[in-house]
């Protein structure tokens, strides 16, 4: 187990430098959209503030949470785990293994008795009594109620953990059920994704171990700094969208100009997530970047909502009562307008022309 050092204690124990320190202060606030000062508060409350102990426990998924926080850039996930917080306990990577493993559960909750996050990725099944996910011998929904209870808080990683995803669509025979409908005592913050992004899941971890309390969190319980805006409002292809410029069908003419995906189903504009901004793969790319539509992955039910390319019906624009089929012809019918304005003004001012010159 580890002992009650800082970041900081453990950084410069593996010789990084004051000056690189505070530079990753400076980047890892920045990275996370924080204000003037943030890296100075951070820098103090990671030379201050004890490790937060973590434990990651995995239910009914598939892992991709696990793929895409390890692949982590800002900050790297190394440094998150062997620096930042002290990972006591995970089944995917962690060395120990049977008893062992099991015995850092019961230590963690004694000794740092409502100090520990819990981390939760997958959900428990209900059905059978809950039979569908068995862990160490017994059903994880008990191991799961059993480590929630003296837990500082619970995160609940992906749209697994958050929602159900895959696992609790129609007609869900396992029961799988999100984490918040279970654990009720503890506040639970929601990461939803398929996986959530890298340095979204970083970021969250950053914040609580850095400030020693949690993110500030929307009505569905995920973190406004990432998750408060759609992701249809910073889309570079949004401007298509106003100006009614559509992909009609795959690779054709407005699909090589990179136009909107609306209509084929991108569901960005009911989306909240910051694929659009922080962006996957070090911030290379996301989906409507590679050609592809948003499939709406961090809300809730997005498995039972539909084809992946059903569209989306009900989305106004421009603050009218209108559609996307209709944006296309309003926007036609005003350059149009506009364009017999201009011929109309041009012929006004020719005929004018014609009879000074003829007065002369």
């Amino acid at each position: 187990m580890a002992t009650a050092e800082t970041f900081y204690d453990v950084i410069r124990r593996q010789g990084i430098t004051r000056r690189s320190f505070t530079k990753f202060c400076s980047l890892t606030a920045a990275s996370l959209g924080f204000g003037p000062g943030a890296a100075t508060a951070m820098a103090q409350a990671l030379e201050t503030n004890e490790r937060v102990p973590v434990i990651w426990m995995h239910g009914l998924e598939c892992t991709c949470c696990s793929e895409s926080f390890i692949r982590s850039a800002h900050p790297l996930v190394k440094d998150v785990v062997l620096s930042m917080i002290s990972l006591d306990y995970d089944d995917t990577i962690m060395a120990a293994a049977g008893h062992q493993a099991e015995a850092i559960l019961e230590e963690t909750k004694q000794k740092y008795k409502g100090k520990y996050i819990l981390a939760v990725e997958g959900n428990p099944p209900l059905n059978e009594d809950g039979m569908f996910c068995i862990d160490g011998g017994k059903p994880f929904v008990e191991k799961l109620k059993w480590m929630a209870e003296d837990a500082m808080a619970v995160i609940a990683w992906g749209a697994c953990a958050s929602w159900g995803c895959v696992q609790a669509a129609k007609p869900n025979p396992t029961q799988a059920t999100p984490i918040d409908k279970v654990i009720l005592d503890k506040p639970i913050i929601k990461v939803p994704g398929c996986p959530p992004i890298a340095e979204v899941m970083t970021g969250v971890v950053t914040f609580i171990t850095t400030f020693g309390k949690l993110p500030e969190l929307d009505r569905q319980g995920r973190p406004k700094m990432f998750y408060s805006q759609r992701i249809h409002d910073k889309c570079y292809r949004r401007p298509h969208f106003d100006a009614g410029q559509f992909v009609e069908e795959w690779d054709d003419e407005g699909a090589r100009k990179g136009y909107c995906l609306y209509k084929m189903g991108c569901k960005g504009p009911t989306t909240y997530n910051a694929c659009s901004t922080v962006r996957w793969n070090e911030g290379v790319s996301f989906p409507i970047q590679s050609g592809h539509g948003c499939i709406g992955c961090s809300e809730d039910g997005f498995w039972d909502k539909g084809s992946f390319y059903d569209r989306l019906t009900t989305i106004n624009q421009f603050g009218i009562e209108a559609n996307a089929d209709k944006i296309g012809m309003t926007a036609a019918g005003v350059v149009g307008g506009a364009i017999a304005a201009h011929a109309a003004v041009t012929a006004v001012k020719r005929v004018t022309s014609k009879r000074e010159k003829a007065d002369a």
